[in-house]
């Protein structure tokens, strides 16, 4: 256990060295995010009967900085380390696969929790939510923040260089979670656009995230709660696969 717990160490004090660009600056962004779209919306829009806009907001854009950030640790780390060339050094430890994805999706985690935890608070004072039902709130957070840790790290073997984990992150995960519902719930979409939004996983996650807060969602939370597992299984595994082969990293 010691192998897996001072890499987990290891990349815990890698953002939280630059913790006002990794943790702080994201915070900040939601807040922005929070007084444009809560200021000019909130007596216009209304999702869920006795829910103000900006109470619905909160919760998506806590979650949308969890997804963000875990993502963002992970793919980071990797694609820095590979092109510094330090790597090396890990690969020659007598680490597992599995110990790397434990320590590198383990850190994602921690990062995502602490912007998101940070989003909460600066956010709080905007519209104070209930919390019905926490339990699913921990639950898709952790599920979440796992899931684009293990992605992340997907993403960060697959890149060589920097344009690449932007182009990834531009075009792959900025917009599946602008499309996942954090702004408006999906049923004000055309018919063609909501099927579409059922085909993103991350409605699910930010769904079934929000249902805790207000015991209310587009979907079952039992659904999204499948789904975003099935998710993890599926991603966890690609990556377990391509870290056991060494891929990108071993040549």
């Amino acid at each position: 256990m010691t192998g897996w717990q001072t890499l987990f160490y290891k990349e815990i004090l890698r953002f939280w060295k630059v913790g006002f660009q990794t943790v702080a600056a994201p915070v900040i962004t939601a807040v922005l995010y929070m007084l444009i779209f809560g200021h000019v919306l909130e007596e216009h829009v209304q999702v869920f009967d006795g829910v103000g806009y900006t109470a619905f907001l909160l919760p998506g854009l806590v979650m949308m900085s969890v997804l963000q950030n875990a993502f963002a640790n992970s793919s980071s780390s990797l694609i820095q380390s590979k092109i510094m060339g330090n790597v090396v050094f890990l690969l020659l430890t007598p680490l597992s696969h599995r110990a790397w994805f434990v320590a590198y999706v383990g850190s994602s985690v921690v990062r995502g929790l602490a912007v998101g935890s940070g989003v909460m608070l600066a956010t709080w004072w905007f519209a104070p939510t209930p919390f019905v039902a926490p339990l699913w709130i921990v639950v898709f957070a952790l599920l979440g923040a796992a899931l684009l840790g293990a992605l992340g790290l997907i993403a960060g073997l697959w890149a060589d260089k920097f344009d690449q984990m932007a182009a990834f992150q531009n075009f792959v995960i900025v917009p599946m979670t602008f499309l996942s519902g954090v702004f408006y719930s999906i049923h004000s979409l055309p018919p063609v656009w909501q099927t579409i939004s059922h085909l993103n996983p991350f409605f699910y996650m930010i769904d079934g995230f929000r249902y805790g807060f207000f015991g209310v969602s587009d979907t079952s939370p039992w659904i999204s709660l499948c789904v975003v597992g099935l998710a993890f299984l599926l991603v966890g595994a690609l990556a377990l696969q391509l870290l056991r082969t060494g891929y990108k990293i071993r040549h």
